[in-house]
């Protein structure tokens, strides 16, 4: 006869917990108990779960596990951010980030939601990996489970980006499960506000996302004002032009005084002219937004070269000139490639040579 595989706490949201729990004949209830100590306590172990009976703690134990993805590399940059290198259930490797202050005191997680990505944006190193497959929401959520335990973060407010490796909205039904596990009172508890989504603008995906229950602050990677420049940076742009996504963006439903934020790689030469700053105003102008600036941030091979700090900054002073809110990011990280559009899956040793890549297991 062959065993019955064990049940992943890890892959269950409460409800599934309870349903569970009750074909087994104990108390939905019990599921709320294993979830505080899972989340808000970074407890796998159902033997220290100490306000369970002994018998739910044996069936546990028995019936079900607890899957986590191991950190296999811990690198720390001169300015705090710290980048983590995790080993998954079939090898694979993924790279997730800590921000700290940002703003202080809170802290900011990066999250990765795919091994690699389909997307192939020209600057983005983990698009020139492909895709390699998608996570799952426990894979998704148990990042922030080994962020939390190794950084000492239990009970601390932090908020979350779903920019790390992969494209969030590509992997839609396991990243809107991670959202409501992350969101669960019983689990990290998280304000939706505090989470931030960023999509290259997958327009059915978009559309789902209006109406989930969940809505977390939305962030369109948009790169360049026009289908041209855009179809070159963001080649997915050929099936989603702009025009369609600033209008799926003004549909978009925003709590009062809440904005989209587009985010702009600034590429030298590229797409950081006057010109350009104006294209860019005249698009967004009458939507809800913000435009973020993004220094780019190299890797071998790119092809591209980060905008001088003088037209960033004339960059930003022409938006802002014309109405449009507009912040530059603070590149963070670069000097261990845990800076934006750097994540690849990579174990480095002290030389800094790629021992392994994800996609090559």
């Amino acid at each position: 006869m062959t065993a019955r595989a064990l049940v992943d706490l890890a892959e269950l949201e409460q409800r599934a917990l309870e349903a569970e729990l009750s074909a087994r004949g104990h108390r939905r209830f019990h599921a709320g108990q294993i979830f505080r100590w899972m989340y808000q306590r970074g407890v796998t172990d159902p033997d220290a779960m100490t306000d369970l009976s002994r018998e739910l703690r044996q069936m546990l134990a028995d019936e079900f596990t607890v899957s986590t993805p191991a950190l296999v590399q811990r690198e720390r940059s001169v300015d705090g951010t710290e980048k983590f290198v995790l080993r998954l259930r079939d090898d694979r490797l993924i790279e997730s980030v800590f921000i700290p202050d940002t703003p202080a005191p809170r802290y900011t997680f990066c999250i990765s939601t795919q091994v690699g990505c389909a997307m192939a944006c020209a600057f983005c190193l983990t698009g020139k990996m492909g895709l390699v497959r998608n996570l799952s929401a426990g894979e998704i959520v148990g990042q922030v489970r080994v962020l939390v335990d190794a950084l000492g973060l239990h009970g601390v407010t932090f908020n979350i980006v779903f920019m790390g490796m992969g494209e969030p909205l590509h992997n839609y039904d396991e990243t809107m499960k991670a959202l409501r596990i992350l969101a669960d009172e019983d689990g990290f508890a998280m304000a939706p506000k505090r989470i931030t989504l960023s999509t290259v603008g997958l327009l059915k995906e978009l559309e789902r996302l209006a109406n989930e229950p969940i809505m977390p602050n939305l962030a369109i990677s948009l790169h360049a004002p026009t289908d041209v420049q855009r179809g070159a940076l963001v080649p997915i742009n050929t099936k989603y032009g702009i025009a369609d996504i600033i209008a799926a963006c003004k549909r978009f439903p925003l709590k009062k005084r809440a904005r989209i934020t587009f985010e702009y790689v600034m590429l030298a030469g590229v797409n950081d002219s006057p010109a350009h700053a104006h294209e860019l105003a005249r698009l967004v102008a009458g939507t809800p937004c913000k435009v973020n600036l993004i220094p780019f941030n190299p890797f071998p091979d790119s092809g591209f070269a980060r905008s001088p700090r003088d037209t960033v900054r004339r960059f930003s002073e022409l938006l802002n000139e014309a109405g449009i809110v507009t912040t530059t990011r603070k590149t963070r990280g670069d000097d261990i490639d845990a800076a934006c559009g750097q994540l690849a899956g990579r174990v480095r040793d002290r030389t800094r040579r790629a021992l392994r890549i994800a996609g090559t297991a």
